[in-house]
């Protein structure tokens, strides 16, 4: 951010009345990525700027003031766009509109250390800020935000039966698959002009949590690698292939095609198999939180023919007691209208 702007910004925030002050009473603390942070209990009036914390507000019943751009489907996920109708954009997630936040007269920011430590004075100076260390730990975001919000209760219902279906879904792909569990999963994005394979992030943290292991290839390789050329497509060797597409992007489609119709990538044990799924890149990597995590693991589901369990699964012999709709569910239904 330009000094200028910053010091507009220093100087917006004095002018605004009560925008940085807060009654004594009723405060509490939530440690984060900032540590130690006092705010109202509970907070009402939340700007998120990440889209993981965006994604956990609607899943906790929250209504926030102020949302960043998401970075597909602009200026929002589909999912998310009839819980969030009216509400209010502040710029991007990598450089949000400081003055726009501020005469939103948040009584809360939810941020990541990641993105946002840089302009963290400023935003501490318009309200309250919490923090994540990363911006895909769906888990870490949940239990922050229910926190700053008194909204536990309801964080550790999504908790509980997330780790009821992570349960079932172990137990129904090692039934299923016998001695070819668990699989070696490759998660890849083609982009225009080259592959990436990922290693970290929000897809990975869930296919580990799953069983999944990661290809030989990527062990100490950090997030990922990027692949420029076709003759590293036998990096990408597994026993199954995620294919994070963007189908608008004519450029992406076709190196996508250029590089499927090579004749490494026919060698690879995936496609040998019959085990390559593309699947959203929404879902898979940029919604970050409980709620497009939800959405990923159905898409696991379907894609190894699985039966979805019903929300309140028990664990023991993968049997479920209670019929209610995954947390995706509501949300899959509502996307129909908009992709039809």
């Amino acid at each position: 951010m330009p000094i200028r702007c910053q010091w507009l910004t220093v100087l917006l925030v004095s002018l605004i009345p009560g925008v940085v002050t807060a009654n004594a009473q009723n405060m509490h603390s939530v440690a984060n990525a900032f540590g130690e942070t006092c705010l109202p209990a509970p907070a009402q009036r939340i700007v998120t700027l990440y889209q993981g914390a965006t994604d956990t507000a609607v899943a906790l019943g929250i209504t926030p003031v102020g949302v960043v751009d998401s970075w597909l489907e602009k200026p929002m996920y589909r999912y998310l766009r009839d819980a969030l109708d009216g509400v209010e954009h502040v710029g991007l997630e990598t450089q949000p509109n400081l003055e726009k936040v501020a005469w939103l007269d948040p009584d809360l920011i939810v941020a990541t250390h990641f993105r946002h430590e840089r302009v963290r004075p400023l935003l501490e100076k318009i309200a309250p800020t919490i923090a994540t260390d990363s911006v895909f730990d769906f888990k870490a975001t949940l239990t922050m935000m229910a926190e700053a919000t008194g909204r536990q209760t309801r964080a550790h219902r999504l908790l509980r039966d997330w780790d009821d279906r992570v349960a079932d879904f172990r137990c129904k792909i090692a039934e299923k698959l016998g001695d070819a569990w668990p699989q070696k999963a490759a998660v890849i994005r083609f982009k225009s002009d080259h592959v990436r394979i990922y290693s970290t992030g929000f897809a990975g943290s869930i296919l580990d949590e799953l069983g999944f292991t990661q290809p030989d290839t990527l062990h100490d390789r950090g997030w990922g690698m990027k692949l420029t050329s076709e003759e590293n497509i036998p990096v990408m060797n597994a026993d199954v292939i995620f294919v994070l597409l963007e189908p608008n992007d004519p450029a992406i489609a076709r190196n996508y095609r250029h590089w499927t119709s090579h004749p490494l990538w026919a060698r690879l044990d995936a496609v040998g198999n019959d085990r390559v799924f593309e699947v959203d890149a929404v879902d898979w990597i940029m919604g970050g939180g409980i709620l497009a995590a939800n959405a990923m693991l159905d898409d696991l589901y379907t894609h190894y023919g699985l039966d979805l369990p019903r929300t309140q699964a028990l664990t023991a012999g993968c049997r479920s007691d209670s019929v209610e709709e995954s947390p995706s569910a509501s949300r899959k239904k509502n996307e129909e209208s908009a992709t039809c």
